[in-house]
């Protein structure tokens, strides 16, 4: 793969914005330019697509050109803005480093499938499945895969706080990391958790809390050809994980402390990670994602989210469970392109 024309999507209109310029900046500290010819496409927050030299501090000041991806297969890349013409670049494969929503709920999938370029990740389906807690919930049941007692909640429908057994997890139902999510131990508390996860999502997901640990799993691959990063574990001094919430989370977090490998009995974490992979097929999975479980206290492991297209920072666990078992994110980078070309793990 020599000079491989790689377009490598980040930014985006989503609250996880700045998280996909750090995970882009991690790309590009970890890509091997001598296999691929990066095009760095940024999206601003109010969604203005640019051509750039990178993910560098204030790309989106820096004047870069105007760029589209064309939903024309002949094209099968880039439109760039020259002088009042356009300019096309075709692209062998393209690597999104988006995150939530219009990132990983099937959007920006859709358009990559109508120009025919090959993808890093999930198709639309599961992008979309996996992206709707409550869903994936569904099909991870079917599967025979435990999963929190849940209800849905619709935007202006009323919840009576009586009849639900705390303390309950309120989060919107279609957003990603920690953003709108609350822990409620009273129902006068229930009201301000409902507010607040509606101000990202009009469809809410009441949940138990699971009496045990958070565990991850990070797997690459599709169908049967997969692989599985090591088993992460999450301990809390108090509240509950709250991902990328941090003023400065390369510090670390000021509430939880991630162990990667885990320290589990092998049996444990061979469990929790073909747990992973049949979740993984169940929902329809390709390319990458971070399956994230609960270890209860009688041993068995039940699903928490599936995210698709996992942060990649430097202090994000999916590249640690892989560098852990490893493989380093400059491999996985190779691995996730080949995944994309040809449909197997090289």
């Amino acid at each position: 793969m020599l000079d491989m024309k790689i377009g490598i999507i980040f930014g985006g209109g989503s609250e996880e914005h700045p998280v996909s310029v750090k995970s882009a900046q991690e790309v590009a500290r970890n890509l091997d330019t001598g296999k691929y010819e990066p095009f760095w496409i940024g999206i601003t927050k109010s969604g203005a697509w640019q051509l750039c030299d990178g993910p560098k501090e204030n790309w989106d000041d820096a004047g870069g050109r105007p760029v589209l991806l064309s939903p024309d297969r002949n094209v099968h890349g880039l439109l760039v803005l020259e002088q009042g013409r356009y300019e096309e670049i075709r692209l062998d494969v393209v690597l999104p480093v988006l995150h939530g929503t219009l990132g990983e709920d099937g959007a920006i999938q859709g358009l990559l499938d109508l120009s025919g370029i090959p993808y890093v990740g999930c198709d639309v389906q599961a992008s979309a499945l996996c992206m709707d807690k409550s869903l994936a919930y569904l099909v991870a049941r079917s599967a025979g895969v435990s999963t929190p007692d849940f209800w849905t909640v619709t935007a202006d429908e009323p919840v009576d706080a009586d009849r639900l057994p705390y303390p309950v997890f309120v989060k919107p139902a279609r957003s990603g990391s920690s953003f709108g999510v609350s822990k409620v131990s009273r129902k006068e508390e229930l009201p301000g958790a409902l507010e607040a996860a509606r101000q990202y999502d009009s469809k809410v997901l009441i949940e138990t809390a699971v009496v045990g640990s958070e565990v991850g799993c990070a797997v690459l691959g599709n169908d049967l050809d997969l692989f599985a990063g090591e088993v992460d574990q999450i301990s809390l001094s108090h509240g509950f994980f709250k991902i990328h919430q941090e003023d400065n989370p390369e510090d670390g977090s000021e509430n939880s402390t991630i162990t990667v490998p885990a320290d589990l009995p092998a049996e444990t974490r061979s469990l929790v990670k073909e747990t992973a992979k049949v979740i993984y097929r169940a929902l329809g999975c390709k390319g990458l994602s971070r399956v994230d479980m609960f270890l209860k206290e009688d041993g068995t492991v039940a699903l928490n989210e599936v995210n698709t297209l996992p942060g990649l920072t430097s202090y994000s666990r999916y590249p640690r469970m892989m560098a852990a078992a490893g493989v380093p994110l400059g491999e996985v980078i190779d691995r996730l392109v080949s995944v994309a070309l040809t449909g197997k793990v090289r």
